[in-house]
């Protein structure tokens, strides 16, 4: 595996990590105001939710040297 592909995969890593703790903190924010009265479990739990799935998809993509993240399909 290239330097390259390895920059990528952390990369793509990172993007996910920002977009899913974003999601579940806005999430536990909102779910916070509306349903438990300003406390801050649904803050956590969802910051901490985003967190694991991130972790989970990234350690996925790093111990699969060999799949192709492609943008472009192969005509036949």
């Amino acid at each position: 595996m290239s330097e390259k592909e390895v920059g990528q995969k952390w990369d793509r890593c990172l993007a996910d990590c920002a977009i899913k703790v974003g999601a579940g903190l806005g999430l536990g924010i909102v779910f916070s105001v509306i349903f438990f009265k300003r406390r801050t479990l649904p803050i956590a739990f969802g910051t901490g939710a985003g967190l694991g799935m991130a972790y989970s998809n990234c350690q996925n993509d790093l111990r699969s040297p060999y799949l192709l993240h492609s943008n472009t399909t192969k005509e036949q």
